[in-house]
């Protein structure tokens, strides 16, 4: 028995053991004792999971799927949840405790798996995982590139990101269309923010909605006093100010609406 591939849930298995294992070792296994692996299909990476000291989870949509762990993973059968990760909260299963999220994940929810990962960082310590390449690449990337822009920002504020390796398409059944990346993000110690975090994500996002512009352009619409817009900030592009930079100009805008 083995699973058919859908279209419609983004599926493309990993075949290759090589890559797989390396996924699995990408994991550091510090600071937590569970690991949630989401959509781990036919069980290639879920094999070298259950080999680790933690006690891995596993979190699956799709149902021949979970027919298909169920038989030939007897030692995963109570810790396989059949539901959608988007739509789960996770402490319903893991209480308090730190669990660590990994997986292939399909291409067309990958962004969103990352941004539930940054709304529930103070569960998730670390987190690996394939995404479509240049998604992995923007993800890691550092201010002063062209593909540096909101989910790089939003990202490495809270976790440290470090882009491990390329995969090619010829690994998967069926082929993508585009190399794979794989990154790992390592929460950082102090992962709230010393502004205001709906304020921080509105500045990020409505910065970069026009990123060719200045701040002092792009912004406009957060309706800011003269005296702050003739900050020397205010004449860089989005893609120029690091991390530190957004939340330093978020603590500016906080003030100024006082």
């Amino acid at each position: 028995m083995s699973v058919r591939a859908k279209k419609h849930l983004g599926q493309h298995f990993l075949n290759d053991e090589l890559i797989a294992e390396q996924i699995a070792d990408s994991l550091t296994g510090n600071g937590y004792e569970n690991v949630l692996e989401i959509g781990p299909g036919m069980g290639v990476l879920t094999k070298y999971l259950l080999k680790k000291k933690y006690t891995t989870h596993v979190i699956e949509i799709d149902t021949e799927s979970v027919e298909y762990l169920q038989a030939h993973y007897l030692n995963l059968a109570n810790r396989i949840i059949s539901k959608d990760f988007l739509k789960i909260d996770l402490s319903e299963y893991f209480g308090e405790e730190q669990v660590a999220i990994i997986g292939n994940f399909p291409y067309n929810i990958s962004t969103q798996i990352l941004f539930k990962t940054l709304e529930n960082r103070h569960q998730i310590p670390e987190f690996s995982g394939m995404f479509q390449k240049e998604v992995a690449k923007r993800i890691a990337e550092k201010e002063g590139s062209k593909v540096y822009g909101i989910i790089s920002v939003l990202t490495q504020a809270f976790y440290d990101v470090e882009y491990l390796f390329t995969v090619p398409p010829t690994v998967f059944n069926p082929p993508p269309k585009v190399d794979s990346g794989v990154i790992r993000l390592t929460r950082k110690e102090n992962h709230t923010l010393p502004v205001d975090e709906k304020l921080f994500f509105r500045v990020v996002k409505t910065a970069f909605q026009q990123r060719r512009k200045t701040l002092r352009n792009s912004l406009k619409t957060l309706n800011l006093s003269d005296s702050l817009r003739e900050d020397v900030i205010f004449a860089k592009r989005p893609e120029q100010l690091s991390v530190q930079e957004f939340i330093s100009l978020t603590s500016k805008i906080e003030k100024d609406a006082v």
